[in-house]
């Protein structure tokens, strides 16, 4: 009787602070184009907060909620606005390209029911670059207006620049807090740091503006980074001090708008690699560590630790994860089940002094992270992660075999697939220990593993060539994405996608005896070509 009390008093709880919101809740007119409707809105400390499900009606967009989250997409044609409720960051991602931008808003947004509010008065420019025409609010008359006067991203950048300067000016923290330099700095690199990791050195440099890739190189112990047609700052270098594999670092001014970045590096560097990260679009450079080093040890005993003795095959999904199902109701994780027991049989025939270790022999579930940990407490020296792919179109006319390595995905598809793939976490008892791919979190994930990269693209690229002549399912190639059971196996590493379930004919060569058999040969056989790659880098690293 107690707990049926406390359920009640619950409900009418629930019930009271639901009709307290939509009492709150008052109508904003709008006018598209001499057509009137209405916005719901609420007003918070002066500011009016409309509903952004709503509102993206009336702009005839696209909505995605994440309940789990409380973070809502609106897809326009040419641009997609992520926003988090209770968060200050607004999102806005160019389709084309799929080139991202991150906007810090000077208050956050409301979470209501199930729909994120946002400051109407300081979303407007993002609104309207992405809807392409212009949309004005006035706060006294609360009224919107979406005109057809185009809205160009010159026009959007000077609207954003003048807002930022209009709040900088009447904030009282002003002179406490600068505004945010990534936008109002008059120089396209205007801050660098130097961090060592425990597997290299990371090297941020800040950006006011999205810059290419810079090309760089390693030569006399000197890493070279130019930068053509970018402005640094005079001052970058300002308290700057060498950190890990970095002594020191001088900029070098090769010509107007073209400059140089050059690191003096200590003993014990490899290789190095730059990208961008996407949530800011800093540029990124690592410098990696020898991942063979002697370290006292004889030259037996190196070998002994790193020659390829141990190989660790992972078949997706499994138990109460069934993965994707096909175009018939064929299950991902049986195919994936049926290829990784082939391939290993194939390997203890054909390598008798490799051992073959499994993540799972029969249907069951197994954590990600129990995956890698598998991987790690057995020596692995490579991990390769079976799984099949789908569209959300069944019977769809997209068909072919990808091989993934891990690093952030670059094109909207990798990052879908694996987000489906990652998303097996719900079905865990702990999904919180698994840290989002999405910020810094996943480049200092991916510096962990760039040691083993070098190993992860050869393996990769052995197996897309000998897929191309055993397998009848077409190669897609080479792609790279977050994935997380590929974080926890500390060795190269690989997830393959043998082809779509959603295809009738990647469905019917997946299930059959002959198609199994195909592709368990063709990635046995790179796996031995790897082999013998790999045994020789690693002897060559220790007379080295």
């Amino acid at each position: 009787m107690r707990s049926i009390l406390l359920r009640n008093i619950l409900i009418l709880f629930i019930a009271l602070t639901s009709a307290s919101y939509a009492q709150r809740l008052l109508k904003i007119s709008v006018d598209n184009n001499g057509k009137e409707s209405t916005l719901s809105y609420i007003s918070r400390s002066g500011s009016a907060f409309v509903s952004g499900k709503e509102i993206a009606s009336l702009l005839s967009a696209n909505t995605f909620y994440n309940q789990e989250a409380a973070k809502l997409e609106i897809k326009f044609p040419d641009y997609t606005i992520k926003l988090t409720a209770k968060n200050q960051f607004i999102i806005l991602t160019r389709r084309s390209d799929n080139t991202t931008s991150i906007y810090q808003l000077p208050i956050s947004t409301l979470l209501i029911g199930e729909d994120v509010f946002l400051p109407i008065t300081y979303c407007e420019s993002y609104l309207s670059l992405a809807y392409g025409k212009k949309i004005n609010f006035n706060n006294s008359s609360k009224n919107l207006t979406i005109l057809s006067e185009p809205f160009s991203q010159e026009q959007f950048y000077v609207k954003v620049a003048q807002q930022i300067e209009a709040e900088t000016v009447k904030s009282p923290e002003a002179d406490k807090k600068p505004a945010d330099k990534s936008v109002i700095s008059k120089y396209d690199l205007y801050e660098l740091s130097i961090e060592d990791k425990s597997n290299g050195t990371l090297i941020r440099l800040k950006t006011s503006r999205k810059l290419p890739i810079p090309r760089h190189s390693i030569n006399n112990k000197t890493l070279y980074v130019f930068f053509p047609n970018v402005s640094v700052s005079p001052e970058i270098l300002n308290d700057v001090k060498g950190a890990g594999l970095v002594k020191s670092v001088k900029r070098v001014s090769v010509s107007q708008k073209n400059y140089q970045l050059e690191f003096l590096l200590d003993e014990g560097f490899s290789t190095s690699e730059a990208f961008m990260d996407i949530e800011s679009n800093d540029i990124m450079i690592t410098i990696h560590n020898k991942l063979f080093t002697a370290q006292n040890q004889t030259g037996v005993e190196v070998k002994s630790k790193w020659l390829f003795d141990t190989i660790v095959i992972d078949a997706g999904h499994g138990g109460k994860d069934p993965g994707a199902i096909g175009v018939t109701g064929v299950k991902e994780k049986d195919i994936n089940l049926k290829i990784a027991l082939k391939l290993g049989s194939l390997l203890e025939k054909e390598l008798p002094g490799v051992k073959v270790i499994y993540t799972r022999r029969t249907d069951q579930f197994i954590e990600l992270y129990r995956r890698g940990k598998i991987a790690n407490e057995a020596g692995g020296k490579l991990f390769i992660s079976i799984h099949c792919n789908s569209t959300v179109k069944k019977n769809s006319n997209h068909r072919g075999f990808e091989v993934y390595l891990l690093r952030p995905g670059k094109t909207q598809d990798a990052i879908e697939i694996a987000e489906f793939e990652n998303s097996v976490i719900k079905l865990e008892d702990n999904p919180d220990r698994y840290q989002q791919l999405t910020d810094e979190n996943f480049i200092l994930v991916s510096m962990a593993h760039s040691q083993y990269m070098r190993y992860s693209e050869r393996f990769s690229d052995l197996l897309n060539q000998e897929w191309k002549r055993g397998a009848e399912i077409p190669s897609l190639g080479v792609k790279q994405a977050g994935f997380y059971v590929l974080v926890g196996a500390s060795m190269p590493s690989v997830l393959i996608e043998t082809g779509f379930l959603s295809n009738r004919r990647d469905e019917a060569y997946l299930n059959s005896l002959n198609g199994q058999n195909d592709i368990a040969r063709s990635i046995a056989n790179s796996v031995k070509k790897y082999k013998d790659y790999y045994d020789s880098d690693v002897t060559e690293g220790v007379k080295n």
